[in-house]
């Protein structure tokens, strides 16, 4: 190999670890589509957290349509936007199919926020959406069941000290209490409305 040659193969491979190194510099450290293994399309979904009028367990909810949602009071976007959109998506509904709809807003963030934080944020939109949450251990099984990511960062300087990365997707769960759908971050309300009346449609019967 020639020494010009040799030189521009360094330049090229000096260039190659400086884009890596600029990419892992600027990537976020959980990304909020992260999806861990956990329940598929079809399990049977069930959890108990704890609320300010007591616990809530998810199979006392069967017959409606419950949307579940993991993220922190203290998320200064992504969770306002996506129960946001989710409030926007029960609007499209009717009052009928609404009143079959429960949202459960789960705080991965047990050391700042209590029941009575969550129930107070959770206030701020719809009127089905309900705040839980539950000790580390509760919640770490919880979101495992449900392939959920959740990781703190800490924040040095800041004035909460740290944030938490978390999973962003929205969970579906049918009236049978089977998980029946996971919608992304950013689904148009008109595509939330669309799933949930799908899970309200009685099913075919089968010929």
């Amino acid at each position: 190999m020639t020494a010009g040659r040799a030189r521009t193969l360094l330049i090229a491979l000096n260039a190659v670890l400086a884009i890596a190194l600029v990419i892992l510099l600027v990537l976020p450290a959980g990304d909020e589509d992260d999806v861990l293994p956990g329940a598929v399309i079809g399990d049977t979904m069930d959890f108990t957290l704890q609320s300010t009028a007591g616990p809530v367990r998810l199979s006392s909810l069967r017959g409606n349509v419950v949307l579940v949602y993991f993220g922190y009071t203290a998320c200064p976007d992504v969770c306002p936007t996506s129960l946001a959109a989710i409030t926007a998506g029960l609007e499209r509904l009717t009052a009928e199919e609404r009143a079959r709809v429960k949202v459960i807003f789960i705080s991965v963030d047990p050391a700042r926020d209590t029941p009575t934080r969550v129930a107070e944020y959770a206030s701020f939109f719809a009127p089905e959406v309900m705040g839980v949450t539950g000790t580390t251990k509760q919640l770490k099984e919880v979101a495992d069941h449900f392939g959920v990511f959740y990781k703190r960062r800490d924040l040095p300087g800041s004035a909460g000290g740290y944030a938490m990365d978390h999973t962003a997707l929205t969970y579906l769960v049918a009236p049978s209490g089977k998980l029946a759908a996971r919608l992304d971050h950013g689904a148009p309300a008109d595509t939330i409305a669309g799933a949930i009346r799908r899970a309200l449609a009685p099913e075919k019967e089968v010929l």
